[in-house]
Formats: structure tokens, C-alpha cells, sequence
């Protein structure tokens, strides 16, 4: 099975504050962290190499998955002082990917694609990039992509459309030579430079592929709030407590998510709320500070 570079160095910057605390893949959902369920995904796929690109916080993902063993396959990472993007990313981790063509994950979504079908398109095809698509399932959110009959990319949407498109799920097949000629630290994007520029320069080297499956895009909070409800993690009361919290009985909290490493205490309230340690919070933050909490509204 072919090799896969994983997705993991980005900022998450619509999950903030939850981002100030870990990396978004070593967020919590149900009883396993977002990456790990990647990782098992893959696994149970016949992936058995991984490599996962670094940036912000990476003690939480190293932390987490080490060398891989415990999800079944072999981790290495990618590290990236600067944040190298969607194309410089996989640039500066071509020395560690050991086959052509290779897959791309992404870090922050859930799903069950079946690979083999995607991979086995991408080789009769003959394309440089193959995207696993689904239709837009809400093109006011979400960017789309325009697609022949055929697969063949025509270009990409900007989300408010209201044209037929292509909803890319966050897996790809690549071919390294599209990312080979790259600077390497260089930042550089794929839809917006990279694959953009295959699209005018030869027709037909990036296509889709329609896949079935379920998918959850771990963006906003209310995204992860409605990922664990289908995966586990939520109390009676809709809350979601990370290992490391501890809410006092007392305390009175309903559809929240709570951080970890902090104690709610007896007769706190919050309800459709983020809390995170009040020392991570910033001046100009949208946020109520009670004690040692910072209260933001999801």
C-alpha cells in the first residue's frame, strides 16, 4: 500500500480557543483523539507508513502518537519551523514518503473512504491528482469544485455559489512530481497556486473521484460538538469534558466543552460555552474571565 503524508501542522484557527490548549489533531472525540482516529482509519485500510507534518503545538501530537505503533502502522514527521501550506507541506516532506504515487489526509476530518478505489482510479487515469469528492452538501459553506463529465477539474468555486459542484472530503492521491519542483521552506497552496496552474497548463492532470461515505469536517466548535455527538464524548447534559478537567457536581454546565487541566467549581454556570484556563486568554478576546476560567461562546 502506498504511503501517506497526514495533514497535522495548521494553526486551527476556527477551533480557537480549544487551539490554544493542543494542536487540533489531539483534540478529543469520544474516547480517542481526532488524529488517532485518522490514524486507525488508515490502518484498517492497509496503510502501514505515515508521515505527519508539524508546526503549531507539536509536542501534543508527538506526544500522542509517537512512532505509531499503538495505531498500527509507522509514524515519522515532518517538521516545519515556518508553516509551509497545502503544497509546501508535502514539498518538504517528499524525502520521507517512500512511494509514487502517495496519499494525502487530511488532519482535521473524519470518514471511512475506502482507498483502494481512489488509488486504483488515480493509476487508470493517469492523473497527477486524484480528490476524493463528494456533492456540495452546502455550497453557502463551503468551496466547491467544478468537474466534465469525465472527472477532469475545470477550476474551483468560491463558497456562495449556486452551481452544481464537487466538495473535496480532505483525501487525495499525488503523484511527487507535482510538489518536486517546489523551493523546498517555501510556502506554497495547491487550489490556489499549485494545482490551479496544472488545471491551465494540461487539462486533465487533476480529476475527482466520487466517493461514499460518511464525513465530518472538525472545523468550528459547533463542528466538534456535532462530530462527538455521533462519536461519543458528551455528558448528559451535552458537555464535553477533556481528560485532564474536572467539573465539581455542583456545577451547573450545559452544551460546553471544557479544556483541559481545569477545575470548574461548585455553583459555576455556562451554558454553549468554551472553557480554557484564563491564562490563555489575550487582550481583545470576545471573552468573560471568572476566576481562573475564560468563558467563549460557541
Amino acid at each position: 500500500m502506498i504511503s501517506t503524508l497526514v495533514l497535522t501542522a495548521g494553526l486551527g484557527k476556527r477551533l480557537d480557543p480549544l487551539t490554544r490548549l493542543v494542536a487540533k489533531p489531539a483534540v478529543p472525540v469520544g474516547a480517542e483523539t481526532l488524529g488517532g482516529r485518522v490514524l486507525r482509519w488508515l490502518a484498517r485500510e492497509g496503510i502501514t507508513d505515515a508521515v505527519l507534518n508539524l508546526h503549531h503545538l507539536p509536542h501534543t501530537i508527538t506526544g500522542m502518537i509517537g512512532d505509531g505503533a499503538s495505531y498500527g502502522l509507522r509514524v515519522r514527521y515532518s517538521w516545519e519551523p515556518v508553516l509551509l501550506g497545502s503544497a509546501g507541506g508535502p514539498r518538504h516532506a517528499l524525502p520521507l514518503i517512500n512511494t509514487d504515487p502517495f496519499l494525502i489526509v487530511n488532519g482535521d476530518t473524519l470518514t471511512d473512504v475506502a482507498l483502494a478505489p481512489l488509488i486504483d482510479a488515480h493509476a487508470r487515469t493517469g492523473a497527477d491528482v486524484t480528490m476524493g469528492v463528494i456533492p456540495n452538501p452546502a455550497k453557502d459553506r463551503y468551496n466547491g469544485i467544478a468537474a466534465d463529465a469525465s472527472g477532469r477539474v475545470l477550476g474551483f468555486i468560491p463558497k456562495g455559489h449556486a452551481q452544481d459542484s464537487w466538495h473535496f472530503v480532505g483525501i487525495q492521491v499525488v503523484n511527487a512530481r507535482v510538489f518536486a519542483a517546489l523551493p523546498d521552506h517555501t510556502p506554497a497552496e495547491t487550489v490556489h497556486g499549485v494545482y490551479r496552474d496544472l488545471i491551465r497548463a494540461a487539462p486533465g492532470r487533476v480529476r475527482v473521484f466520487p466517493v461514499t461515505a460518511a464525513f465530518h469536517d472538525v472545523g468550528t466548535p459547533a463542528d466538534y460538538v456535532s462530530t462527538c455527538r455521533v462519536f461519543g464524548g458528551l455528558d448528559t447534559r451535552g458537555n464535553i469534558v477533556w481528560p485532564g478537567a474536572r467539573v465539581s457536581p455542583g456545577a451547573r454546565l450545559t452544551r460546553s466543552v471544557v479544556g483541559g487541566g481545569i477545575d470548574v467549581p461548585a455553583g459555576f454556570s455556562a451554558d454553549h460555552a468554551m472553557l480554557v484556563p484564563a491564562s490563555v486568554a489575550c487582550p481583545g478576546d470576545r471573552c468573560e474571565v471568572v476566576g481562573n476560567l475564560a468563558l467563549f461562546k460557541i
